[in-house]
Parts: C-alpha cells; structure tokens; sequence
C-alpha cells in the first residue's frame, strides 16, 4: 500500500533525510521518500501492518522533529 501524507513545520532538510532513513528501517516498510520542498512524506508498506507502521513513523517524526506533524 502506497501513500503519501502533508508534513507540517519540517524546518530542515537535514532532518528530514535522517527521518527518511529511520523510517525505511521500519519492518514492513517497502520504501519511504521525504521531500523537503514540497514537504511531503510517500509510504510504501505492509497494507495488512499499515496502522502500525504509521504509529512507528509518527513517532520518528516527533523525536526528530517535534514540531512536524502528519497531516
């Protein structure tokens, strides 16, 4: 299952690659791209698992960057 979700308040590019590569470490994720321009997150994973994963990534959003959310 492929989706893609708004980021809010990503501040840096920097962050945003760490939070790619944390992210495609998640099991079940397939593949995983931040684009910082268009502040956008594209998830590619599990559809069975898909909630889950979705958990796993919110909180690597969080640690990283606190301010950003998913929309």
């Amino acid at each position: 299952m492929r989706k893609v979700f708004k980021l809010e308040e990503i501040d840096c590019a920097n962050c945003a690659a760490k939070m790619e590569e944390s992210i495609k470490k998640i099991a079940g994720v397939q593949d995983a791209s931040i684009s910082f321009m268009t502040q956008r997150l594209t998830l590619e994973a599990e559809e069975e698992n898909f909630e889950t994963i979705l958990l796993q990534v919110k909180k690597i959003i969080s640690k990283i960057e606190p301010d950003c959310k998913i929309k």
